[in-house]
């Protein structure tokens, strides 16, 4: 399949093709028309600082920390809009800028449907209020800059220099707006890479992932979710939090840069750190580990088991737990080092006794004796077991929305704020451009999301 290209914007999506979803925004004359620099930005310096002050006595009745912090959204796909969402999650309100009449193209990405919008779209846009623009409309592109003029944060992944056309590039941005947070996320960087869109199925591939994921000696394989996308959003919320913490102490606002490939590196942690010290690169060795045994999955009679044995006392007690205490004392398998060297006997001793019982009455016995075991479930097991142990793992949403994963960090005091369901196409866009006309307080937006009596 054949598609049209779009060179203005950066997809940061294994599942997304680089369509022209954004063709009157890659088309657009320029910045004419604009209103909304220059006077504006030291009025709306003063709002927002107005509005931190406020959202300080608020904090604590489940708006979350950020609530006070105005985020530009002009992200689409995955990588930016789970930023977002989990900036939103942390009580800052998000304006979602999206292209009249098509929007965020995750929202057709189906099915599977919640009402009318793809499960997909859900995953990444809770709690974010829409406002529609065409920025090759000059009222539209002044709108977007009086939008970013106001925010604490603005978040983008067009492709590298793509914005400057419209005055939304960083340094126009931070002219009207010194103390901006102004994130980018591209695939490969804003130097060699700029002109590179940035799919998260190929940053897998180029990146070594898929090179040690899957069976040894097998296909190199992607793992099952656009993972580089996701590791590469929480990165970008590092960035974000550490940029905003050194505004508050005083040091303004920056721009801070995030990409999949630099994202994937700085996640590939002891397999990078084995290449940068012998020189070689590690392969795939299926479920095993390459510096410990056993940790990897084991058969039983039915069913397969995840043992994970970081240290010699560990193995004790799963051979005891088998039957077999002895073989802690067999030379082979006395430490680590040696049941790495010989993992292929060991594999064999402990599946044989295994095969005795079914997994599900081995992982029962083994986490009775300490022994780090798990029995390999589905996503739905996984929610079953979260929910089991307490752990809340999803959140409800009115219909016709499903629940939504929760966030996924407590708070002692400063609680996140209540999901809301992910927004209709351009669905606040009369509410935020009278809020943008009228300068007035961010309170009035986070009142749109509100739950009621909070």
């Amino acid at each position: 399949m054949t598609h049209a290209v779009d060179p203005s914007r950066a997809v940061t999506d294994g599942d997304a093709p680089a369509e022209d979803h954004a063709a009157s925004e890659g088309r657009a004359a320029g910045t004419e028309g604009d209103t909304s620099t220059g006077g504006h930005a030291a009025a709306a310096g003063q709002a927002t600082a107005e509005d931190r002050a406020t959202a300080g006595a608020r904090t604590g009745g489940g708006q979350g920390p950020l609530s006070g912090v105005l985020v530009a959204d002009f992200s689409r796909v995955l990588a930016g809009p789970l930023t977002t969402m989990w900036l939103a999650d942390l009580g800052a309100t998000v304006v979602k800028v999206e292209r009249t009449g098509s929007g965020d193209e995750t929202r057709g990405w189906g099915p599977p449907w919640a009402g009318d919008t793809s499960s997909y779209f859900t995953a990444a846009n809770r709690s974010k209020l829409s406002l529609d623009l065409d920025l090759s409309q000059p009222e539209d592109a002044a709108m977007a800059r009086r939008l970013a003029a106001r925010a604490d944060v603005l978040v983008e992944n067009f492709r590298t220099g793509a914005l400057a056309r419209f005055g939304l590039d960083y340094d126009a941005v931070s002219a009207a707006n010194p103390g901006v947070v102004y994130t980018s996320i591209t695939g490969y960087g804003s130097a060699g890479g700029a002109a590179l869109p940035g799919y998260d199925f190929i940053v897998q591939a180029i990146g070594g992932l898929m090179s040690i994921t899957g069976q040894a000696g097998g296909e190199p394989t992607k793992v099952g979710v656009a993972l580089v996308d996701v590791l590469t959003a929480k990165d970008a919320v590092i960035g974000i939090l550490a940029a905003l913490r050194a505004r508050d102490a005083g040091r303004g606002g920056q721009h801070v840069e995030v990409n999949l490939l630099s994202s994937l590196l700085g996640s590939l942690a002891n397999q990078a750190s084995s290449f940068l010290t012998t020189g070689n690169s590690p392969a795939a060795m299926g479920n095993q580990h390459p510096s410990i045994a056993p940790y990897e999955t084991l058969h039983c009679r039915t069913g397969t088991l995840a043992v994970a044995c970081g240290n010699d006392q560990q193995f004790r007690r799963l051979v005891t737990v088998l039957g077999i205490p002895e073989a802690a004392d067999d030379a082979r398998f006395a430490t680590n080092a040696d049941r790495v060297q010989h993992r292929g006997a060991l594999i064999t001793v402990l599946e044989g006794q295994l095969a005795r019982r079914d997994a599900a009455e081995w992982e029962a016995l083994l986490i009775e004796a300490d022994v780090p075991a798990g029995l390999v479930g589905s996503i739905e097991s996984a929610f079953a077991r979260a929910a089991e142990l307490g752990l809340e793992p999803t959140a409800d949403l009115p219909a016709p929305y499903p629940p939504q994963v929760a966030h996924p960090i407590t708070y002692s005091t400063t609680r996140p704020r209540p999901p809301a369901p992910p927004p209709g196409l351009g669905q606040h866009s009369d509410q935020v451009r009278t809020w943008l006309a009228n300068d007035e307080t961010l309170e009035t937006l986070e009142d749109i999301l509100r739950p009621p009596g909070g």
